[in-house]
């Protein structure tokens, strides 16, 4: 995944969360938890690195803003 610096995430509150779990519906249930709290970008591209157990995806979070509660 490419680096992230200060400036990407300049605003008080904005988190960049890198999740690394076994296997996808692990992530993508993480991410789905993390909604729930915070408002989130949701998941992005799920990917695989070679030679490297598990699945990354990354997701970015605001941490002073609610997340959604559903329809």
């Amino acid at each position: 995944m490419k680096p992230i610096d200060e400036q990407h995430i300049a605003e008080p509150g904005l988190v960049v969360l890198d999740i690394t779990g076994g296997d996808e519906d692990t992530v993508r249930a993480v991410i789905a938890a993390l909604e729930e709290r915070w408002a989130t970008s949701g998941i992005g591209p799920v990917r695989r690195d070679p030679g490297e157990p598990g699945v990354r995806a990354r997701a970015y979070a605001d941490v002073l803003r609610p997340g959604w509660d559903g329809p």
